[in-house]
């Protein structure tokens, strides 16, 4: 940073620098690293951290005193991540979900209070997929939704639904303690009068879930075989990503 422009924003650069000293090497740093690493005092470094919090660019790792990378910072690079590695990836597993099981498979991630459709192949029934890529659905009604919001905090999910009726926001805080404990989301029905949807999540080298996929057909039935195999195919794309599952 030059000293001598009078454009930069002092606060900014510090905090792009604080975001840029979590690595894989340092997924998880406490206050005491991150001052040392931008070469600041720990007051200053406070600021910048809790206005990151703040933001959903960090957050705080339960138990610790220590913050990680949040989602926000998968937002900052969508467009660089859909565009290149998570769909390069994801395109052979999904395909070969579908191929296995003949329903249709889908990416999404989440984007806001919505789920965002990065990938989509359809059944042969022609029936099954209500979506095209692209397509964004409220979060908090979809399979692949719900189990994003579960890996959010309540903070997070809080201000995602901050505009919509209190009932969405206290279904999507109790969906959210069930789904946690939970390998996978199932809607049965839920959201399309006879569409079974199971979504598992997708994770980064940290381990964060950074989007999800999911298996729908219209059906009365969920075979175990279908919950295996899309879980399998979430865990390779993880692994594709370089998170050790």
């Amino acid at each position: 940073m030059s000293a001598n422009d009078p454009y930069i924003v002092p606060g900014l650069v510090r905090g792009l620098a604080a975001l840029r000293s979590f690595t894989p090497e340092r997924p998880e740093q406490g206050l005491p690293e991150i001052a040392k690493s931008l070469g600041i005092t720990r007051s200053a470094a406070f600021r910048t951290i809790h206005t990151l919090v703040s933001e959903g660019y960090l957050l705080e790792v339960p138990g610790k005193s220590k913050y990680r990378l949040g989602p926000q910072v998968l937002g900052l690079s969508y467009g660089f991540l859909a565009s290149r590695e998570l769909l390069e990836v994801a395109n052979k597993p999904l395909e070969a979900l579908r191929d296995s099981i003949d329903w249709s498979t889908h990416l999404g991630v989440l984007d806001a209070r919505h789920v965002l459709y990065l990938i989509r192949f359809p059944a042969t029934d022609g029936l099954s997929s209500l979506v095209h890529v692209g397509s964004r659905l409220p979060a908090a009604q979809t399979a692949m939704g719900r189990l994003l919001l579960a890996h959010r905090t309540e903070r997070e999910i809080r201000k995602a639904l901050e505009l919509r009726p209190k009932s969405e926001l206290d279904a999507a805080l109790a969906n959210r303690a069930h789904d946690l404990q939970r390998e996978t989301v199932v809607h049965q029905g839920q959201f399309e009068s006879g569409l079974c949807s199971v979504a598992a999540p997708v994770r980064d080298m940290s381990g964060s879930v950074v989007a999800a996929v999911s298996a729908t057909k219209y059906t009365q039935d969920l075979d175990e075989d279908v919950t295996r195999q899309t879980i399998a195919a979430a865990q390779a794309i993880s692994r594709g990503l370089g998170a050790a599952v």
